[in-house]
């Protein structure tokens, strides 16, 4: 794999692959997302649109089989900055990191490393004092849990990270195989830059 970062409207150029690989990956355990070509293209293209926003690409020669991406706090959806704004945060000393997908067979090679430390070295150069991520919290009993799902509490905590507690928003989509979207909720995680 190459690593290749690109900011703002550069990344345009990718809408299409990284829509593809948002709807391949999410479509797993815990996010279980059926997603659309149609509503990952408009999701992007925001993206696209902020300067300060930034796509971590994983290559295969030229093929795009990683993908993270980031922007400030500040521009990202109102559901993600809600929780900030009930607690008096300022959203803009936050830099969000938005998420990161991987096709299977290339993980564990150090790619969500790469991923961090080029999405961190960003929000240094821009300035921000913090950074910023969440996760879906899905119940421990659910029945569509994979016996070996391994989640990534433990990487995230030796890259420096701590559950924000009590910092939890709400986002919808559609799960794989229900008739409609529904709201689950995120849990914020943060650190120091």
């Amino acid at each position: 794999m190459q690593f290749q970062t690109v900011r703002g409207a550069a990344i345009k150029r990718y809408l299409e692959a990284v829509a593809r690989l948002r709807i391949a990956v999410f479509r797993e355990w815990p996010y279980l997302y059926a997603g659309s070509a149609e509503y990952e293209q408009g999701y992007l293209r925001h993206y696209a649109e902020c300067p300060d926003s930034t796509l971590v690409l994983a290559l295969d020669d030229e093929r795009v089989v990683g993908a993270s991406t980031a922007l400030p706090l500040a521009a990202a959806e109102p559901e993600f900055q809600a929780p900030f704004h009930a607690r008096g945060l300022d959203t803009a000393r936050y830099y969000y990191l938005a998420e990161s997908v991987l096709q299977p067979a290339y993980r564990g090679y150090g790619a969500g490393h790469r991923f961090f430390d080029a999405r961190e070295a960003v929000a240094r150069q821009l300035g921000f004092e913090h950074a910023a991520f969440c996760a879906v919290v899905r119940p421990p009993d659910d029945p569509r849990r994979p016996a070996d799902y391994r989640p990534l509490d433990g990487f995230w905590s030796r890259r420096g990270y701590a559950r924000a507690e009590g910092l939890v928003c709400e986002f919808s989509w559609p799960d794989t195989g229900a008739a409609q979207e529904t709201y689950k909720p995120l849990q914020f995680w943060w650190r120091r830059l």
